[in-house]
């Protein structure tokens, strides 16, 4: 949805994604999602007294992936101390970076072919978790908190975007696709579900031909493409209401109520000054080198958008049409787009290779991504000779992703073997000459017939027959 008639929404997303480190951003305590709570913790992430951080290296690695991948260029970069005062972080401080960033000024093109502009891709320690026990789940009505500390410290790169998105569905589109190039860099597993990706959306609304900004109000933690998208529609809406009822959107930080379907207000939003950064006194300048960019860079392998090009272009100079590109979009989101490449690179159809990939292989994405190319292909091969029939492509495709093997035993085992040669070409005469009256209403133009006469043919041949060979052997009897 986009904003009402009238009305233009102002949008910047701040996606905070956990890194894929063996261990945190500052000590050797294991990065380990769903450990018994306060397992994972020690004196330097807890904060005390005569601990020192000593940075990750593989950290700063995945760091510089996301921004390389996300175009931004790598500058050495500074730590800060951002000083708050809740109890996810035992020492009132994170560690993070302010105002010189290890990775700025990039952009992320999204599949509808628009733009958004990546203002920075910073370095930062993750906090605690805090839970709220009580009815409501939130702070408001809880008899008490429980803090696990061992994400406290966990590495973040936090990506925040320019405030150029204007949609509730560009938002999605955007985050997805981040979430895409995170997990195919290496750097993050972008498991919204478990909190490795994040994502807290700033919304302003104007009039449209207004150039000054209006008040933004930000919407913590969303870990969903479907809360993000909706949380995004209901505060656009939220705020038009209150400035055309003659009101004043006040600055807040706002927590998205996925049951109520709205956001409530959690405090006033702060500013950089209520944090009072000030440069981490543990911790040196981070200053890569140009060999070690170069490095990360040459490392990185094809991002999705240059993946769905890819199978673009199968189709030649007027590549997929509109109505496949959900199939192209679909393959390369599920991790299956190697099987179309390898498959078209063999001679079959792409669309053929397209389709059963984007439909029956990615009914089981996972165990797809394990099935042997050259299996995968040597099958369409069968289908495209018309050894087998689609129906029973299909089902050796599925006992080929599901047990592995080779189609043509796959085929044998489930009773599929060809027809003998000229074989076809008799069923289809007899079952013609068996029923007279239809076959000349089929001449006479009654198209729908043809499932008539396919059927029984299917049933003479017990299903051995191909579609479109039927088909063929019916249109050389019309003459």
């Amino acid at each position: 949805m986009s904003a009402p008639a009238g009305w233009e929404a102002v949008i910047g997303l701040e996606v905070h994604c956990e890194l894929r480190t063996a261990t945190k951003l500052f000590c050797g305590c294991r990065n380990e999602f769903g450990a018994e709570p306060n397992t994972h913790v020690c004196p330097v992430c807890l904060g005390l007294p005569g601990s020192l951080p000593v940075l990750s290296t593989a950290a700063v690695e995945l760091a510089m992936r996301i921004g390389l991948a996300l175009h931004c260029e790598v500058r050495p970069s500074v730590f800060h101390r951002k000083n708050y005062f809740y109890p996810d972080m035992p020492k009132d401080y994170q560690v993070s970076q302010y105002d010189e960033p290890i990775n700025v000024a990039g952009y992320l093109d999204l599949p509808d072919g628009s733009r958004v502009g990546v203002e920075r891709a910073h370095i930062e320690e993750d906090t605690g978790k805090t839970s709220h026990v009580g009815d409501t789940g939130r702070i408001h009505g809880a008899g008490y908190a429980l803090v696990d500390y061992n994400r406290a410290g966990v590495p973040l790169v936090e990506i925040v975007s320019e405030p150029g998105i204007t949609s509730a569905t560009q938002a999605r589109l955007y985050a997805s696709e981040l979430r895409a190039i995170l997990v195919a860099s290496g750097a993050s597993d972008g498991r919204m579900e478990e909190g490795s990706m994040r994502v807290d959306a700033n919304v302003s609304v104007r009039r449209v031909g207004d150039l000054e900004l209006g008040t933004r109000c930000e919407v913590k933690n969303l870990n969903s493409l479907r809360s993000l998208s909706r949380a995004v529609d209901h505060e656009i809406g939220r705020q038009v209401a209150i400035v055309e009822g003659g009101g004043r959107v006040e600055q807040q930080t706002r927590h998205w109520d996925e049951d109520r379907g709205c956001t409530v207000t959690l405090r006033s939003k702060e500013e950089a000054y209520d944090y009072r950064y000030f440069p981490e006194p543990d911790l040196v300048p981070l200053a890569p080198d140009a060999a070690w960019v170069e490095d990360v860079r040459s490392s990185l392998g094809p991002m999705p958008a240059d993946r769905r090009r890819a199978v673009v272009a199968l189709f030649g100079a007027g590549g997929a049409s509109d109505a496949r590109a959900d199939q192209v979009a679909t393959v390369v989101e599920l991790g299956l787009d190697h099987l179309v490449v390898a498959a078209a690179g063999a001679g079959i159809e792409p669309a053929l290779a397209l389709a059963r990939t984007a439909n029956e292989a990615a009914a089981d994405a996972a165990a797809a991504r394990e099935v042997d190319p050259a299996a995968y292909t040597a099958l369409l091969q069968m289908e495209q000779r018309q050894e087998l029939s689609a129906t029973q492509a299909k089902a050796v495709l599925a006992e080929l992703v599901t047990g592995g093997g080779a189609p043509v035993e796959i085929a044998r085992r489930m009773g599929f073997e060809a027809l003998a040669a000229g074989s076809l070409a008799e069923v289809v005469a007899a079952v013609v000459a068996e029923h007279p009256g239809e076959w000349e209403r089929f001449c006479g133009g009654e198209a729908k017939l043809a499932g008539f006469f396919t059927g029984h043919v299917m049933r003479r041949t017990e299903g051995k027959a191909n579609g479109k060979a039927v088909a063929a052997e019916l249109a050389k009897l019309q003459g």
